[in-house]
């Protein structure tokens, strides 16, 4: 038995924010930000929100899998930045669903989300327990930008997307194989601090935290662990770069996509991105990318597909999938 993608879906927010909107506000320029990132517009939410946006892609993956939401048995949502901090935005968005059975759950691993959570769906059909989940990856980071740096707020962008996923007999299509893991002891090289300790009897100074990242870290670690991972799943499943049509990878950074590009010996094309129009989506990101070129008509049924996110943690999720729609 397989797990396969039987529904995919995203929603962006209507603002569209440029590199020239951001040098009006930070020390940057266009080209500054278009040489070192490949980002040139990104979508930042302004009445969305996440829960919004979450809802949204949910219902339109669950149209495209031709089933009703009360038929999900499990619903996991990836977010570092959900509208509360409980409840979790899983069962925010069973309610709005009207889905009363649903196993929900959060998972907090950064961009690497969404694969990550297609890893636990895989593990839950497998055991019988689950015949259709859905998995969204969803962020509103502009909340969690400090507008200031500009090392890090001309990077990201709000989203969400995601796939409905549901068991198959059939053993040639659907997810082959998936890998997720952490390297915990990098893991500083990208963080949010929770609030605070606000109690009376609490020492200290009571600040509002936002995202910190050391860039160079995490670059390097994306470099190293992204080709590894995906070299060592397709060598577990005795295949090689060459018999892989398309590698969706996480949309961090033009130039990571070109070092793994260049380091699995494979051509650009076959990378596909969307990251100079939406940015670094963090855990939408994968799915977002492959929703795109699904509508689009590029994703052709029998290809063999890798997906990989990478992010905070350090984590890294990899999975190798044959499109089935």
């Amino acid at each position: 038995m397989k797990t396969s993608i039987i529904g995919v879906g995203s929603s962006l927010p209507e603002k569209i924010v440029t590199n020239d909107d951001l040098a009006k506000i930070v020390d940057t320029s266009d080209e500054w930000i278009r040489q070192r990132t490949g980002i040139v517009t990104r979508h930042i939410a302004t009445k969305e929100t996440t829960s919004s946006m979450i809802e949204d892609a949910a219902r339109k993956a669950i149209a495209d899998a031709g089933i009703r939401a009360e038929e999900l048995d499990l619903i996991i949502v990836a977010t570092v930045s959900g509208d509360y901090r409980f409840p979790s935005a899983a069962c925010i968005l069973q309610a709005a669903l009207g889905n009363d059975r649903a196993n929900t759950f959060d998972i907090v691993v950064g961009c690497a989300g969404c694969v990550y959570g297609l890893n636990i769906a895989d593990s839950f059909i497998k055991s019988g327990k689950v015949r259709y989940a859905l998995v969204i990856g969803a962020e509103t980071i502009s909340k969690l930008t400090d507008w200031e740096d500009r090392s890090t707020c001309v990077l990201f962008g709000d989203g969400a997307a995601g796939f409905v996923v549901a068991a198959s007999e059939d053993d040639s299509v659907g997810i082959q194989g998936i890998l997720a893991r952490g390297n915990g002891r990098d893991g500083m090289s990208l963080t949010m601090k929770e609030r605070e300790n606000m109690s009376p009897w609490a020492d200290g100074e009571k600040v509002w935290d936002y995202l910190h990242m050391d860039g160079q870290a995490v670059f390097k670690f994306a470099c190293r662990k992204v080709p590894e991972s995906i070299n060592e799943l397709l060598d577990s499943l005795g295949l090689t770069a060459d018999d892989i049509d398309k590698f969706f990878l996480h949309q961090a950074n033009y130039r990571i996509i070109e070092t793994v590009a260049k380091m699995m010996k494979q051509p650009l094309e076959k990378f596909p991105t969307n990251m100079d129009r939406v940015g670094n989506i963090s855990a939408a990101s994968v799915p977002c990318l492959m929703d795109e070129y699904y509508h689009k008509g590029l994703l052709k049924k029998g290809e063999r597909h890798v997906l990989c996110g990478f992010g905070a943690g350090l984590t890294y999720a990899t999975a190798v999938v044959v499109w089935d729609k």
